[in-house]
């Protein structure tokens, strides 16, 4: 056998290596001109005239958040006594990423007496993705109880709050302190950073997206096993980390991250590029509990490479990883034993961003003024020194960019990593947002619905679980555009045995296909028998056929009971083997979505895990619309 080529990834490590090299020299030179300097004048313009020729230009790299003086903190002062009761009432709305933080504070301020305009207080926390909260404010929290409305927005980045006051939500104040800071990082496991050598020597954004896009980087490196390189990002729509992933892309195609700019990201170009670097992305999730979650599932049956081989996260998630906790849904958090292949967090070396988890007292007419005053004197609590050591203790770094030694350790996390940068303003963040419809990759997507006889059931006064699932299916085609193909099948068993409908309306270009979608979707009625494990695999060898590397390819089951038929089909563990064996071939992920208290949630969730997707929760059915509106940001 032929040694392997290096690859073009090798070519740029070593070039980069040369540049060191050169580096080293140039530091020498420079250090001996100092010791000139230091003996004479002229040695002293010598080095001022070198020193002004080799300063950095507007655009020439990452400029550090970090404080040249550390901060001192002061004590917490609590009152004597509590206040009076009934206590006032503070709702602490948190990201799903920094909510053990948030909850922590909470327990840490409340566990002390509070006495604020004479009565007591009790702050409790709340979790939400932070872009439904951004679009809960823009709608002036609609719908939301009085009494149940956040009086302080906490998001793990003030871009969150930028985009509301940009859409209008007039509750959202300007500014908001940042309380605590996690950098957004590219975490890959242990084997696969060590084989790349980015473990030792970071890259740089290109070098990570030029590698997303080696079809045969791995077995170039001698790895053959672990298959594409697969790079997972969440939503930038939903999630902090998705949203640095788009700043390092747009950055990368604009020659500058550091000095990210609006006009940038409106350029075709530019656009064309991030296209480009987008086909790599394998899928894209709600939050980054969902992909790591997958890779401990995928580490337990062989590899976390099976599933990916590195992802765009926040260092709070790395320390969560490698000390045995993942979440399959951001709020549920599963504890086992380390995992045996650990995250390596990687600062490539023209930046990494700064999520700094700001918060902003609201100013809606449900938070009158001791409202106000309580809520105020908690985010005082964030930054005594009491507070910002519970920031440390879990997982952050406090406002001096100092992080807990154990936590450190454990995540394998930089001290002091260079080139930290802050997350855009809000002109780009809103161009980002707009744009990211155009450059994300494309998907084809099936939805698969089951159309049993128990989908006549009623959940409400007005719905059956079938009317409300069409409903949910045509709120979430807002979610696809021009260059997605969208089909729709279902199924169901008539008494000799047939699965029917079967598709009902072909994968096509949404663009031009919606009006035929939804008068199929229209046309769907309830009947039969629940054939699920022929309609998974009947349908998921259909979609392979659909399956290239530019495109997502999903099927979305939706199915309110177990497998049930008056005729012998093909069994649970030949459906789960052939999905297996798809999703190493022609991969299709299959979505599931557990629908209604009778759902097969067992098989349901077997299934997803099998092709790499990820299986939803709607076991309450009146919360269907909401739950496959965030299943569809995969796409």
């Amino acid at each position: 056998m032929s040694a392997p080529q290096p690859s073009a990834i090798e070519e740029r490590r070593r070039a980069r290596r040369a540049r060191q090299r050169r580096l080293v020299i140039w530091l020498s030179i420079a250090c001996i001109v100092t010791l000139v300097a230091a003996i004479g004048t002229v040695g002293s313009l010598v080095f001022s005239a070198l020193a002004s020729s080799g300063s950095a230009s507007a655009d020439s790299g990452p400029t550090p958040t970090r404080t040249p003086e550390s901060l001192v903190f002061p004590d917490d002062e609590p009152a004597t006594a509590g206040g009076a009761e009934p206590c006032t009432a503070v709702t602490v709305m948190s990201s799903l990423e920094n909510a053990e933080m948030v909850s922590n504070l909470a327990k840490g301020y409340n566990a002390k007496p509070r006495n604020i305009d004479g009565t007591c207080v009790v702050v409790t926390p709340e979790r939400d993705k932070s872009g439904v909260v951004a679009e809960a404010a823009v709608a002036g929290f609609a719908g939301v109880p009085a009494d149940k409305r956040p009086t302080v927005w906490m998001p793990d980045s003030h871009t969150w709050l930028s985009l509301a006051r940009a859409g209008g939500a007039a509750s959202v104040p300007a500014g908001g302190d940042s309380v605590a800071t996690s950098n957004v990082v590219l975490a890959m496991p242990a084997p696969l950073a060590e084989s790349i050598g980015w473990d030792a020597e970071p890259p740089t954004w290109t070098d990570v997206f030029d590698a997303a896009a080696d079809a045969n980087l791995w077995s170039n490196l001698g790895h053959p096993e672990w298959g594409a390189f697969k790079l997972g990002k969440t939503s930038p729509l939903v999630a902090t980390s998705g949203e640095a992933a788009m700043f390092a892309s747009f950055g990368t195609a604009s020659g500058s991250i550091a000095h990210l700019k609006a006009s940038s990201i409106e350029d075709p170009k530019i656009q064309a590029t991030v296209q480009q670097h987008e086909l790599s992305t394998s899928h894209y999730m709600a939050t980054p509990e969902h992909f790591l979650w997958h890779a401990r599932q995928a580490e337990a049956t062989g590899s976390a490479a099976d599933f990916l081989s590195a992802v765009i996260v926040d260092e709070k998630s790395v320390w969560d990883y490698n000390r045995g906790i993942t979440s399959r849904d951001g709020i549920t958090r599963i504890v086992a034993d380390p995992p045996k292949e650990p995250l390596v967090p990687i600062y490539p070396t023209d930046g990494v961003f700064a999520a700094d988890n700001p918060a902003v007292v609201l100013t809606g007419d449900w938070v009158d003024q001791h409202e106000a005053d309580a809520a105020a004197d908690f985010l005082r609590y964030a930054g005594t020194a009491q507070g910002q050591q519970i920031v440390r203790s879990s997982g952050y770094r406090d406002l001096n960019g100092e992080l807990d030694p154990a936590v450190a350790e454990t995540a394998k996390l930089a001290a002091d990593p260079a080139g930290v940068l802050p997350l855009p303003q809000q002109d780009v963040v809103a161009a980002v947002n707009k744009t990211f419809s155009d450059v994300r990759k494309r998907a084809n997507v099936l939805f698969l619905v089951d159309v049993s006889g128990s989908m006549d059931e009623p959940i409400s006064a007005s719905d059956t679980k079938l009317s409300a699932a069409k409903a949910a299916i045509t709120q979430a085609l807002g979610h696809f555009t021009t260059g997605d193909g969208v089909g729709l099948a279902a199924f169901a068993q008539d008494a000799g045995g047939t699965m029917l409908p079967g598709e009902v309306a072909p994968v096509a270009d949404i663009s031009t296909s919606q009006n035929a979608f939804l008068s199929a979707l229209g046309g769907l009625h309830s009947m039969g028998d629940t054939p699920l494990y022929q309609a998974v695999d009947t349908f998921a060898a259909q979609q392979a056929k659909l399956s290239s590397p530019d495109k997502i390819t999903a099927i979305v089951v939706l199915s309110d009971g177990k497998n049930d038929t008056n005729h012998d089909t093909i069994g649970a563990d030949k459906m789960l083997a052939d999905l297996t064996d798809l999703h190493h071939a022609s991969p299709v992920l299959v979505f599931t979505l557990a629908y209604g208290a009778d759902a097969d949630v067992d098989t349901l969730q077997a299934i997803s895990k099998a092709t790499g997707a990820h299986y939803y929760d709607a076991t309450d059915p009146t919360k269907l619309e909401s739950v496959l509106g965030d299943l569809v940001t995969s796409f």
